[in-house]
């Protein structure tokens, strides 16, 4: 029976002259039978022995493409990266032909699969072409970036959320609409949040601030418990009042109440100067002092053959060790400016608030007291005091108060009304909740004026 023609037959050969290995077929007989056989023929291939063509020179094998792209692949660093396209077959490369290949020792011939394996994979070179695209750091990313980062930008991130109004108009609004219409705080509260960012500002150090007057019951002592109870609602740190009056003051009472300073325990000024070796602590300060709040006090001496012993040493030595632990101090210095302790009172303020009233002898006295304070070598003390005048006696009307105050403003750094309020002219107790809130915002503003002062 004859045998099916070879499909392969007439192929051109891979290299002129070169025997062509051609694909093994089935060639099935009439009874059945299957008789393998090779279209082709193949040079015997001993080991050692590199394969040759018919003129004895060795043959060298082209890589294929194909093979060059899978070592191309196989060279690539491990991690993420851009694919690179397939080029075109008219703009693959070739790859440069390999040397000649030599069968493996000790094994016997396998065809050209055994020698295959032998063939090293091509070498890259730094002149073949590269496909790999490179990709930017995340540093030079976010260096690119148009949109800003959240550490250098938190803020932009987050809409603004309007501050809540409280009170009034919009703050009815904003409780109607459960919030849905914020209107923002009106001027009122825009002031009002301002004085109180300006008592709160954190200080560096411990500053103290002395209340003096040369006229007595014109809101001295009042003004020392109205701004000290302000500065404890605002401010983060407790801030402390000294009673340094040599007239038996009554600083601790006005703040406490004459009843629960009865019951509390006796502790002075003096008591803390005999012990003040022993003091080296914040709780062990707290057993001389009162409290009103956050508020702490040193009570002053009551005996009035004691009081006036205070000496400017003695003060020096309670303001330092109050300087401790406190920011801000506010020394109620009594009537008059020279007494003991004050030389050592003005020799420690950073600054001053000297009291005053409507009446026509209050007025007098607190320029009085700014004259005299100039001509002592303090002047930068006199030059930024604040000058509060405490409607105290209510007045008539035939006193002229727009003209008392432009008067003692021109000769201080600010100057700030306190209205009548029962609850500061009584002489007893001095709480905020039952002030006015004129009287409220007043001492508001002083409390600003002081830490303003402190630089």
């Amino acid at each position: 029976m004859p045998q099916p023609a070879d499909q392969n037959a007439g192929a051109p050969a891979e290299d002129a002259g070169q025997p062509q290995l051609r694909r093994r077929r089935d060639l099935r007989r009439a009874d059945g039978s299957v008789d393998d056989a090779w279209t082709g023929t193949m040079p015997a291939v001993t080991p050692n022995t590199p394969r040759q063509n018919d003129a004895g020179s060795p043959v060298t094998r082209r890589t294929s493409w194909a093979e060059a792209a899978a070592a191309a692949d196989a060279a690539k660093p491990a991690g993420p990266g851009p694919v690179p396209a397939r080029l075109p077959a008219s703009a693959q490369p070739d790859a440069e032909p390999a040397a000649p290949v030599a069968a493996v020792p000790g094994r016997a011939a396998q065809g050209d699969a055994a020698q295959d394996a032998a063939i090293p994979a091509p070498k890259t070179t730094s002149e073949a072409p590269t496909f790999r695209r490179s990709r930017p750091t995340v540093a030079e990313a976010i260096a690119d970036s148009p949109v800003p980062d959240f550490i250098s930008s938190p803020g932009l991130f987050v809409k603004e959320q309007k501050p809540r109004p409280v009170g009034g108009f919009r703050g009815a609004m904003y409780k109607l609409t459960g919030g849905a219409w914020n209107m923002g705080p009106g001027p009122k509260q825009r002031q009002e949040d301002e004085l109180a960012r300006r008592i709160s500002r954190q200080l560096q150090g411990s500053y103290n601030t002395a209340i003096l007057s040369l006229k007595g019951g014109i809101g001295k002592t009042s003004t020392t418990v109205g701004v000290g109870l302000t500065l404890a609602e605002y401010r983060g740190d407790a801030p402390c009042a000294i009673d340094a009056n040599p007239d038996s003051g009554d600083l601790v009472e006005r703040a406490l109440g004459e009843g629960i300073y009865q019951q509390a325990s006796p502790r002075t000024i003096t008591d803390l100067l005999e012990n003040i070796e022993s003091v080296d602590s914040l709780t062990a300060l707290a057993r001389y002092m009162h409290h009103a709040g956050r508020l702490h006090l040193i009570a002053g001496e009551q005996d009035p053959e004691v009081s006036d012993s205070l000496t400017a040493e003695e003060y020096l030595r309670i303001r330092k060790l109050i300087s401790s632990y406190y920011s801000v101090a506010l020394t109620d210095c009594g009537t008059g400016v020279t007494h003991n302790a004050m030389s050592g009172i003005l020799q420690s303020a950073d600054n001053l608030v000297i009291a005053a009233g409507y009446a026509v002898s209050g007025a007098k006295r607190a320029r009085s007291t700014l004259q005299w304070l100039a001509s002592h070598g303090y002047e930068d003390l006199a030059r930024n005091a604040i000058v509060v005048i405490t409607d105290k006696d209510e007045v008539s009307n035939r006193v002229d108060k727009d003209a008392i105050e432009e008067h003692l403003a021109g000769i201080c750094r600010e100057l700030i009304a306190v209205p009548h309020d029962r609850g500061v002219a009584d002489g007893d107790l001095v709480t905020l909740d039952v002030l006015k809130p004129e009287t409220r915002r007043a001492y508001k503003e002083i409390a600003a004026a002081i830490v303003d002062g402190y630089r």
